[in-house]
């Protein structure tokens, strides 16, 4: 059987080797990182270990992360109204999130939908940083807009983004799931306060995430209580193997970054290109301003997303659409609505993502699967995979 072509990274990356190898390891260790006898103390190393190998991966000190379960809980805990700057100031009473945020992010976390107030992006997908200077008016707010945009790639503003929410003397947290091992990050120059990362992302293991936290900020009521692991920020016994393979992909990544960055964006020129030559309608989203170097947005106006993800699957090419399905249904994307995008162009919303393990010949079988698709789909026919 023809090997697959996988290009949805930007969903999951394959697990690394160093990872799965760093994780059996962590599996025959028997104690409890809490546990202060010999067999805890080298469980806690590990841990610690992988603690220092996530924060160097984004320049940040080791004592600023906090091991989560993934990302949708680390930003929970991120978007909690009782973090304030230092012990005894005022917490943060309002939420300012981008319209283009995770559905995590976009919940509201701990703050009351009464509360939170949405940032409008513009026709690329960047948040509007007008509207967000206005919406900074009056008493401080936390806000959160993501570094990378998961459907379409797209880098937000960020540096412009945290001196506008200091000035107005509120706290930014970053979503920067999508990041890693794609841009270059330093927690340090990105000024911000709070910052989200996630182990699957980048080759770890599903079921690992962490929150960074820049230096003296101050939470009052963690959400998780319980036996004060995490230094009191996330309670409940560590992940450990998970930790492990977390950290130990983490380390892989700065040494390959700026390769695999280029690698990475040569396939995504070379995949548009193909696509425009094959179909010169297509529409490629946040195509004219920076993006991630691996992922592609795109669509067609006669395109069902559903259909071609079904028709892509068959020919031995996983991609994902730009809908998500909840309870069997398939919803629209909010991210190409706040984008101001038609709904009936939006709905054959396609999103292709490669990662380091991609290579021309994937590339060339999504298009050769695209070239039959067009030739199908578009004119309402069924598709056949070959």
């Amino acid at each position: 059987m023809t090997e697959r072509a996988y290009l949805d990274w930007n969903a999951s990356a394959p697990l690394r080797p160093e990872a799965r190898a760093a994780m059996v390891a962590a599996l025959d260790q028997i104690g409890n990182p809490m546990s202060v006898h010999g067999e805890g103390r080298t469980a806690r190393q590990l841990v610690e270990r992988a603690r220092g190998e996530v924060a160097a991966l984004v320049g940040a000190e080791a004592d600023s992360v906090t091991f989560t379960s993934g990302a949708t809980e680390a930003n929970a805990l991120a978007l909690s109204p009782a973090w304030s700057r230092a012990a005894g100031d005022p917490p943060f009473a309002r939420l300012l999130v981008s319209a283009i945020e995770h559905p995590s992010v976009l919940s509201g976390g701990g703050f009351s939908p009464d509360r939170v107030s949405v940032i409008p992006v513009d026709g690329q997908g960047v948040v509007d940083l007008e509207a967000l200077r206005r919406l900074l008016a009056g008493e401080p707010a936390m806000v959160s807009v993501m570094l990378a945009n998961n459907e379409t790639g797209v880098l937000q503003p960020v540096s412009e983004v945290a001196e506008l929410v200091h000035e107005a003397g509120g706290l930014l947290h970053i979503d920067a799931v999508q990041a890693p091992g794609r841009i270059s990050i330093d927690f340090s120059n990105l000024a911000v306060d709070l910052l989200t990362l996630s182990s699957h992302k980048i080759g770890g293991p599903k079921g690992a995430g962490a929150l960074l936290r820049r230096s003296g900020l101050h939470l009052a009521e963690p959400p998780i209580r319980g036996g004060g692991q995490e230094r009191g920020l996330r309670a409940g016994t560590e992940n450990v193997a998970a930790i492990a393979g977390f950290g130990a992909a983490a380390s892989e990544i700065p040494g390959t970054l700026a390769e695999e960055s280029r690698h990475t964006a040569q396939l995504r020129d070379g995949l548009e290109a193909g696509l425009r030559a094959i179909t010169p309608d297509v529409v490629v989203f946040g195509d004219r301003v920076l993006r991630l170097p691996n992922t592609t947005a795109f669509t067609h106006p006669s395109l069902k997303a559903e259909t071609a993800v079904i028709g892509f699957d068959l020919a031995g090419v996983a991609v994902s659409s730009g809908s998500a399905c909840s309870s069997g249904k398939v919803q629209g994307s909010h991210v190409l609505a706040a984008m101001g995008v038609e709904p009936a162009l939006a709905r054959g919303a396609i999103r292709v993502s490669t990662g380091p393990a991609t290579t021309e010949d994937h590339i060339e079988r999504f298009l050769s699967a695209w070239t039959k698709l067009s030739e199908s789909l578009l004119k309402g026919r069924r598709f056949i995979a070959a």
